[in-house]
């Protein structure tokens, strides 16, 4: 099995659907659900720190004043995550 800190974003989605899969079936004892439960959050944890550490690197091209710029993906959302244009 793949270390949690070594997996892929697409790994760690679907050991993450997997376990939901299984807690949503509910015919898992609950100390086996409780384990998996933990897990499914650290597999969720890691999966949005490799969706920010993305997100960070992604830049967008917009025109302003008939110029192209670069800016960072982040900037074109407010505080409420709506795009703020």
């Amino acid at each position: 099995m793949t270390n949690e800190t070594e997996m892929s974003f697409e790994e760690a989605m679907t050991q993450l659907e997997t376990i939901v899969g299984q807690l949503e079936d509910g015919d898992v004892p609950l100390e086996k659900a409780i384990d998996l439960y933990q897990k499914g959050m650290r597999l969720s944890q890691m999966c949005s720190q490799k969706l920010e550490q993305v997100e960070q690197k992604i830049e967008m091209i917009v025109e302003e004043g008939g110029e192209l710029k670069r800016r960072p993906f982040g900037n074109m959302l407010d505080e409420t995550g709506e795009n703020g244009e």
